[in-house]
Protein backbone atom coordinates (compact mmCIF):
# COMPACT_ATOMS: atom_id res chain seq x y z
CA UNK A 1 0.00 0.00 0.00
CA UNK A 2 2.84 2.35 0.87
CA UNK A 3 4.45 1.65 -2.52
CA UNK A 4 1.23 2.63 -4.33
CA UNK A 5 0.91 5.83 -2.25
CA UNK A 6 4.53 6.83 -3.03
CA UNK A 7 3.99 6.20 -6.73
CA UNK A 8 0.79 8.27 -6.73
CA UNK A 9 2.52 11.08 -4.84
CA UNK A 10 5.36 11.14 -7.38
CA UNK A 11 2.86 11.28 -10.25
CA UNK A 12 0.99 14.17 -8.61
CA UNK A 13 4.23 16.10 -8.08
CA UNK A 14 5.23 15.48 -11.71
CA UNK A 15 1.81 16.56 -12.94
CA UNK A 16 2.01 19.74 -10.84
CA UNK A 17 5.45 20.57 -12.22
CA UNK A 18 4.32 20.10 -15.83
CA UNK A 19 1.21 22.20 -15.23
CA UNK A 20 3.28 24.96 -13.63
CA UNK A 21 5.72 25.05 -16.55
CA UNK A 22 2.84 25.20 -19.01
CA UNK A 23 1.21 28.09 -17.16
CA UNK A 24 4.51 29.94 -16.90
CA UNK A 25 5.00 29.59 -20.68
CA UNK A 26 1.51 30.94 -21.42
CA UNK A 27 1.95 33.79 -18.96
CA UNK A 28 5.31 34.73 -20.47
CA UNK A 29 3.82 34.92 -23.94
CA UNK A 30 0.85 36.92 -22.65
CA UNK A 31 3.26 39.34 -21.02
CA UNK A 32 5.11 39.60 -24.34
CA UNK A 33 1.88 40.62 -26.04
CA UNK A 34 0.91 37.51 -27.97
CA UNK A 35 -0.71 34.13 -27.60
CA UNK A 36 0.66 30.85 -28.93
CA UNK A 37 -1.83 28.74 -30.85
CA UNK A 38 -1.53 25.06 -31.64
CA UNK A 39 -2.00 23.88 -35.20
CA UNK A 40 -5.39 22.49 -34.20
CA UNK A 41 -6.48 25.84 -32.76
CA UNK A 42 -5.34 27.74 -35.86
CA UNK A 43 -7.11 25.26 -38.13
CA UNK A 44 -10.33 25.84 -36.23
CA UNK A 45 -9.94 29.64 -36.47
CA UNK A 46 -9.30 29.39 -40.23
CA UNK A 47 -12.43 27.29 -40.72
CA UNK A 48 -14.62 29.80 -38.92
CA UNK A 49 -13.44 33.15 -40.28
CA UNK A 50 -11.14 35.02 -42.61
CA UNK A 51 -8.09 36.29 -40.76
CA UNK A 52 -4.88 38.16 -41.42
CA UNK A 53 -2.58 35.15 -41.63
CA UNK A 54 1.01 36.23 -42.20
CA UNK A 55 3.83 33.91 -43.27
CA UNK A 56 7.07 35.66 -42.29
CA UNK A 57 9.36 33.25 -44.15
CA UNK A 58 11.31 34.07 -47.29
CA UNK A 59 9.53 34.14 -50.66
CA UNK A 60 11.38 30.96 -51.67
CA UNK A 61 10.07 29.12 -48.58
CA UNK A 62 6.58 30.50 -49.16
CA UNK A 63 6.55 29.39 -52.81
CA UNK A 64 7.58 25.86 -51.82
CA UNK A 65 4.62 25.54 -49.43
CA UNK A 66 2.42 27.71 -47.25
CA UNK A 67 -0.86 27.68 -45.38
CA UNK A 68 -3.75 28.54 -47.68
CA UNK A 69 -4.94 32.18 -47.46
CA UNK A 70 -1.65 33.33 -45.90
CA UNK A 71 0.15 36.45 -47.06
CA UNK A 72 3.93 36.35 -47.38
CA UNK A 73 5.81 39.21 -45.73
CA UNK A 74 9.51 38.35 -45.48
CA UNK A 75 10.82 39.04 -41.96
CA UNK A 76 14.35 39.48 -43.31
CA UNK A 77 13.35 42.11 -45.90
CA UNK A 78 14.18 45.75 -45.14
CA UNK A 79 10.60 46.56 -46.12
CA UNK A 80 9.07 44.28 -43.44
CA UNK A 81 8.02 47.10 -41.04
CA UNK A 82 6.48 49.11 -43.89
CA UNK A 83 4.61 46.09 -45.26
CA UNK A 84 3.02 45.20 -41.92
CA UNK A 85 1.95 48.84 -41.53
CA UNK A 86 -0.41 48.25 -44.48
CA UNK A 87 -2.34 45.57 -42.56
CA UNK A 88 -5.47 46.31 -40.51
CA UNK A 89 -4.30 46.93 -36.94
CA UNK A 90 -7.86 46.71 -35.62
CA UNK A 91 -8.10 43.04 -36.60
CA UNK A 92 -6.18 40.18 -35.01
CA UNK A 93 -3.05 39.06 -36.82
CA UNK A 94 -1.90 35.42 -36.98
CA UNK A 95 1.78 34.86 -37.65
CA UNK A 96 3.82 31.79 -38.56
CA UNK A 97 7.19 30.77 -39.98
CA UNK A 98 9.07 27.50 -40.36
CA UNK A 99 9.41 26.49 -36.70
CA UNK A 100 8.15 29.43 -34.66
CA UNK A 101 11.36 31.34 -34.01
CA UNK A 102 11.11 34.06 -36.68
CA UNK A 103 7.42 34.58 -36.02
CA UNK A 104 8.11 35.18 -32.32
CA UNK A 105 10.88 37.63 -33.25
CA UNK A 106 8.52 39.43 -35.65
CA UNK A 107 5.94 40.01 -32.91
CA UNK A 108 7.94 42.93 -31.48
CA UNK A 109 7.57 44.69 -34.84
CA UNK A 110 3.84 43.93 -34.99
CA UNK A 111 3.44 45.40 -31.49
CA UNK A 112 5.51 48.43 -32.48
CA UNK A 113 3.23 48.91 -35.49
CA UNK A 114 0.21 49.06 -33.18
CA UNK A 115 -1.31 45.57 -33.35
CA UNK A 116 -3.18 44.69 -30.18
CA UNK A 117 -4.17 41.08 -30.83
CA UNK A 118 -1.34 38.86 -32.07
CA UNK A 119 -1.31 35.07 -32.36
CA UNK A 120 1.69 32.87 -33.10
CA UNK A 121 1.50 29.37 -34.60
CA UNK A 122 3.51 27.36 -32.12
CA UNK A 123 5.97 25.12 -33.97
CA UNK A 124 5.35 26.91 -37.28
CA UNK A 125 4.54 25.20 -40.54
CA UNK A 126 6.61 22.18 -39.46
CA UNK A 127 4.09 21.46 -36.70
CA UNK A 128 1.20 22.28 -39.06
CA UNK A 129 2.42 19.66 -41.56
CA UNK A 130 3.20 17.11 -38.85
CA UNK A 131 -0.50 17.23 -37.91
CA UNK A 132 -1.28 16.61 -41.60
CA UNK A 133 -3.01 19.93 -42.21
CA UNK A 134 -3.09 21.05 -45.82
CA UNK A 135 -0.41 23.23 -47.38
CA UNK A 136 -0.50 24.99 -50.73
CA UNK A 137 2.26 25.48 -53.28
CA UNK A 138 2.61 28.42 -55.66
CA UNK A 139 2.10 27.23 -59.22
CA UNK A 140 4.51 28.66 -61.79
Amino acid sequence: MLLIWNSMRKLLVLFGAVLSLTLIGCETNAQNGFKDLSSEELSEVLQNKMVQLIDVRTPKEYTAEHIKTSININFFAATFPKEIEALDKEKPVYVYCRSGKRSVKSIALFKEAGFKEIYNLKGGILDWKSKEFEVEKVKN
